[in-house]
């Protein structure tokens, strides 16, 4: 089970980005995106070293020229301005405290620092444990939590390098990253895949939603039912993302992780596992092995409840690292008993995208 941490030495390692800076985003004592989140990831971080097969990025912060690959001037200098003030409410439920902005700065240095190590191949993969979470975040305006767009801006910075011409976004957070498609619903050099309860906030993510121009078919959403589980998510990997990227043979692989579908999530509603995320991360692995050198970065987004949110985020660093915790052959035969339950949603995926892709 454990044959590829057992080589950790001879190999390189799963990079993490943590940093008590994030911890400084404060939201309230009773609102769910808060630093408990990331303090229970980083307790298990202190007690488990996961056979040596992790190794730290220091995170820094974006520059100003970083954040205008995705925002406007104007929004930025808004965030800017919130510095040292107790509280700005920038929507009913995105709030700041007085170091948001130092937070939000390092959570997108530190997935693109996270990005830049994945390409220079100095570590195998890369998981950036920072917050606030971005996916939702619109280049004019904060939303859903989220400050920055964190993945957003690594994916275009990735494509200012000369060997990066196609990223792929796997987002399998509770929630569709409403931002992250607008950014790039007009472009072909980023191909958003995203799959998500609905109908739930934010009110988009349906399958029609497939892109404007130059960017028609490289949104693919995939909207799944209250209470969906590990095998349907799995076989929306298998046969929908899996034969999209084939053809599309993405340079490296972005996964915006949310955690906030698994089954004791209480803004979830939804039947994943912390095996099923290791599951999804072991699917995506395959395709970056496959297609792009192993180029592999998640960064985190949702996931609410602090317990379920460690034991996730561990099972994936596991499969990381390469000492997977699940049983594929079984959770593979599971979902293949089980196909039809969600053959329904890939059914009306198929029936958009056929125009695009082999389905």
């Amino acid at each position: 089970m454990f044959a590829g941490v057992a080589h950790a030495g001879f190999m390189k390692k799963t990079g993490i980005v943590k940093h008590p800076v994030y911890l400084e985003h404060e939201t309230g004592i009773f609102h769910p995106e808060s630093p408990q989140r990331l303090e229970s990831i980083y307790s298990m971080l202190e007690r488990k070293d996961f056979e040596g097969g992790i190794t730290e990025i220091e995170p820094r912060f974006a520059s100003f020229d970083e954040l205008l690959l995705v925002h406007t001037a104007r929004y930025v200098d808004r965030v800017l301005d919130s510095a040292e003030k107790r509280r700005i409410r920038f929507d009913p439920d995105t709030v700041t405290s007085a170091k948001t902005y130092r937070a939000a700065w390092l959570a997108v240095g530190g997935v693109l620092e996270a990005t830049r190590t994945v390409m220079d191949a100095t570590v195998r993969n890369a998981f950036a444990l920072v917050r606030p979470p971005g996916h939702h975040a619109e280049p004019d305006r904060a939303m859903g939590f989220c400050i920055f767009n964190n993945v957003a801006v690594a994916a275009r910075n990735a494509l200012r390098q000369r060997h990066i011409q196609r990223v792929l976004i796997v987002d399998w957070d509770l929630h569709h990253g409403n931002g992250i498609q607008k950014i790039f619903y007009d472009e072909s050099d980023v191909l958003y895949f995203s799959v998500h309860r609905y109908p739930h906030f934010p009110w988009t993510g349906e399958v029609e939603e497939v892109g404007r121009g130059e960017g028609e078919g490289y949104t693919v959403n995939v909207p799944v039912d209250a209470g969906s589980s590990d095998p349907d998510i799995a076989n929306i990997f298998r046969h929908v993302l899996s034969p999209i990227v084939t053809q599309y043979r993405p340079d490296i692989i972005l996964v915006a992780a949310g955690f906030d579908s698994h089954h004791g999530d209480p803004l979830g509603g939804m039947n994943v596992t912390a095996a099923g995320f290791a599951r999804m991360t072991a699917l995506v692995m395959d395709m970056a092995r496959e297609f792009c050198s192993s180029q592999l970065v998640l960064a985190l987004e949702g996931g609410y409840n602090s317990q379920a949110l460690r034991d996730s985020v561990e099972m994936v660093l596991w499969e990381l690292v390469g000492g997977s915790q699940i049983n594929a052959e079984e959770m593979r035969q599971v979902e293949d008993a089980q196909l039809a339950n969600i053959r329904h949603v890939i059914s009306r995926v198929e029936a958009v995208h056929r125009r695009y892709w082999r389905l």
